[in-house]
């Protein structure tokens, strides 16, 4: 594993620094999931402080994951990619492709049963310390289950690779194709 620590335990130190980046920089979260191999956060920064939010954030669980794995190279790689999600329709997107990623790597079969993202959590999966903003999606008085089978439809490969991509840039969007028509992923869900 990336992190040489169960995931498990990886999973509990980044709970930790999850709920003091709440309380300590007033971050709104909105997901979480973890992967053998990186992370997935999508949260909300009222103060504008995104980026000393984060910085702490990587910095303060990195330390921690370290010392607990007497590792000696560092934990994080590859740098982090910070992208402004600016419509409720681009969040929806990049939401169904971060709860998604366990199952793109078979780590599980529906994005409800993975126990590494803050959804196993908030459905009652196991307690979770992560203070999660409320989902709106998950919680709303028309949910039922057509939501689930959204998130767990897998998406055209083609489109996931756009939401990919617009999560790589400053400002999530949408490429224009090559013929200068606007992505489908501008009116239609992945």
């Amino acid at each position: 594993e990336w992190f040489d620590l169960p995931l498990s335990t990886v999973w509990s130190i980044f709970e930790d620094y999850l709920f003091l980046l709440h309380v300590g920089y007033n971050i709104t979260i909105h997901s979480f999931v973890l992967m053998p191999n990186h992370i997935h956060l999508m949260i909300s920064c009222p103060d504008a402080n995104v980026s000393q939010a984060l910085l702490y954030f990587l910095r303060e669980s990195s330390k921690e994951i370290t010392r607990l794995s007497g590792r000696i190279n560092q934990t994080f790689g590859a740098r982090n990619h910070k992208s402004l999600i600016t419509t409720d329709h681009y969040f929806l997107n990049a939401y169904k492709y971060v709860y998604r990623n366990p199952i793109r790597a078979g780590l599980a079969k529906h994005v409800e049963d993975y126990e590494f993202s803050t959804m196993h959590g908030l459905l009652g999966g196991k307690k979770l310390i992560v203070p999660v903003a409320e989902d709106a999606l998950l919680f709303s008085q028309k949910f039922d289950d057509r939501t689930f089978e959204w998130l767990n439809r897998a998406p055209n490969l083609d489109q996931e690779h756009e939401v990919r991509i617009a999560l790589r840039k400053a400002e999530f969007c949408f490429a224009k194709s090559k013929d200068r028509k606007p992505s489908a992923l501008e009116t239609g869900l992945l």
